[in-house]
């Protein structure tokens, strides 16, 4: 198994085990979602850790995605989004341990966490442009719901890579942590919100959720299909394939 996981009393951990970078690849994908589909249904787990060990993921296996064809690319975004939005969408509240690389589906992991703490080492970003892509995993989306638009324009159409600091100045982490400290920090947080009566929590977390959801479903769907458009040659055939506003 490369994604493990744990319980610690009323808390679930749910490890990516891939070393060294933690690369998110097909496996991750269906074992996000046979973990997530079982905790859904555990009344008695009350919050959720997601970690890395070093690094919490350095993105998505981009030597896989560029010996897919179209139609296999687009199961495969297909089933990446469907895999996060799972880690979203699990009743129990989140918190991400962000150490190391949180760079591209890395960083869009973290993105479904309610609540994270970063490592003072830690380096966020989405650097897919550099590869002439998006991110494709919800980072359109949920990255601006996070920092507003012109923070995620930025961070986007740059692929520039963010410090743990300035990542907390502009809302992308919550807390920043010696890296010793990281995976206690995380926990205890966990820990603490876990005391707390459980359909509480998850009624909150719903109420909070359903505004900033409202229009995520075609916001997915419309990233999905601008990045393997991306994948179509020439790029002006990406365009024309796209949907219009």
């Amino acid at each position: 198994m490369t994604v493990c996981l744990d319980v610690h009393g009323r808390v679930a951990i749910l490890r990516l085990d891939h070393p060294p970078h933690n690369i998110l690849d097909r496996n991750h994908h269906d074992q996000l979602r046979d973990h997530t589909d079982h905790l859904a249904r555990r009344e008695d787990i009350h919050t959720v850790v997601v970690r890395g060990d070093r690094h919490l993921s350095a993105g998505a296996d981009i030597d896989e995605l560029l010996r897919l064809g179209p139609a296999d690319l687009l199961r495969h975004i297909c089933d990446l989004q469907a895999a996060l939005t799972a880690v979203a969408r699990l009743p129990q509240p989140i918190v991400a341990a962000v150490g190391g690389y949180a760079l591209g589906a890395g960083c869009e992991l973290a993105l479904c966490a309610d609540h994270r703490i970063a490592a003072h080492n830690a380096v966020l970003g989405q650097p897919e442009i550099r590869h002439g892509l998006i991110p494709g995993a919800g980072g359109t989306q949920r990255l601006t719901a996070l920092v507003g638009p012109a923070l995620a324009k930025d961070l986007i159409y740059t692929g520039r890579h963010v410090r743990a600091t300035e990542a907390r100045r502009i809302g992308l982490v919550d807390e920043v942590v010696p890296a010793a400290e990281l995976y206690p920090a995380a926990l205890a947080w966990a820990t603490r919100l876990s005391q707390a009566p459980p359909h509480a929590l998850r009624a909150a977390k719903r109420a909070i959720d359903t505004t900033a959801t409202l229009n995520l479903t075609t916001g997915l769907a419309r990233e999905r299909l601008y990045f393997v458009g991306l994948f179509s040659d020439p790029p002006e055939a990406a365009a024309r394939s796209c949907p219009r506003e």
